[in-house]
């Protein structure tokens, strides 16, 4: 073999070996580099975090009510990187009016408590970030908000959290429920603009922004709340899309809805299909 044919060689092992070094990295400090990721990258560039003190007050709250409830459920202190997630995750997606912070602790504490309280045959059936922040927008719409700022035209900045997320996402073993959605999305977005005779640009443009990234990303692929089998984990990511395009088109019309639908649409159809299909998974895995 020539020097060259080495040379490709090692790099192909090298390659593999830092793969499989990898694959035996526990999936959520995957997951919890990705969100930190993301916060650097919305922080960095647009200032989307909107003062420390809430960052600090998410984590605080969604860490300590972790603790409290799972050494009061369980006997032990649980692994705290799912807490971690959910306050980075509310503190970027939480807008309060006038620079209040009590959203941010009542949501970390909603978010966490509610995979304690909320559940079925032992398994939560929201996800958690989820569930608070579309509890908040439906109790307090007037004074709470969801960030709507996108990464606009930085394809630098999409493209890094992007790569890191599919590679990640691909890891974790959810890839196919991103890749679905996300073309569920595409397509039903592109076909309601067509009916409504609207551009198509404006109605796809959402799904580069970080709200977005992190319902791709974190919510819908949440393992603890996803159906078992990836067929029927596809047909949950279409209906997710499927009913998102439903409120969107129903805003579109003008139809009372509680501003919340119209807020956040992806994550009011996350808050309803989600759970029902969980429910009924768990339902039939009870009866087999």
């Amino acid at each position: 073999m020539s020097d060259a044919t080495h040379a490709t060689a090692a790099e192909r092992n090298a390659l593999v070996r830092l793969w499989q070094r990898g694959s035996k990295i526990d999936p959520r400090y995957l997951i919890a580099f990705l969100i930190t990721l993301v916060l650097a990258a919305a922080q960095l560039r647009y200032q989307m975090v909107g003062g420390y003190d809430r960052l600090v007050l998410a984590l605080a709250v969604c860490t300590a009510t972790e603790a409290l409830l799972s050494w009061f459920d369980r006997g032990k202190i649980v692994n705290l990187l799912s807490a971690y997630i959910s306050g980075i995750s509310l503190t970027l997606l939480i807008k309060p009016q006038g620079g209040a912070l009590w959203p941010f602790a009542l949501g970390g504490f909603l978010a966490i408590s509610s995979k304690y309280v909320l559940r079925y045959r032992d398994n939560h059936l929201w996800n958690p970030t989820n569930f608070a922040i579309t509890a908040l927008l439906l109790a307090a719409p007037d004074r709470v908000s969801v960030l709507s700022h996108q990464f606009g035209n930085d394809m630098a900045t999409n493209l890094v959290i992007w790569i890191f997320g599919l590679v990640i996402a691909a890891r974790v073993g959810v890839l196919h429920i991103t890749l679905t959605y996300v073309a569920s999305f595409l397509l039903l977005n592109t076909a309601r603009a067509a009916a409504l005779g609207q551009p198509v640009l404006p109605e796809i443009a959402p799904i580069t922004g970080p709200m977005y990234q992190l319902f791709v990303f974190f919510m819908i692929t949440d393992p603890r709340t996803v159906v078992r089998g990836r067929r029927r984990q596809i047909v949950v990511a279409v209906l997710i899309a499927l009913m998102e395009t439903l409120i969107r088109f129903a805003s579109d019309k003008g139809w009372p809805l509680p501003t919340a639908f119209n807020a956040a649409p992806a994550f009011l159809a996350l808050a309803i299909v989600g759970p029902i299909a969980k429910w009924l998974d768990l339902r039939r895995l009870r009866y087999k």
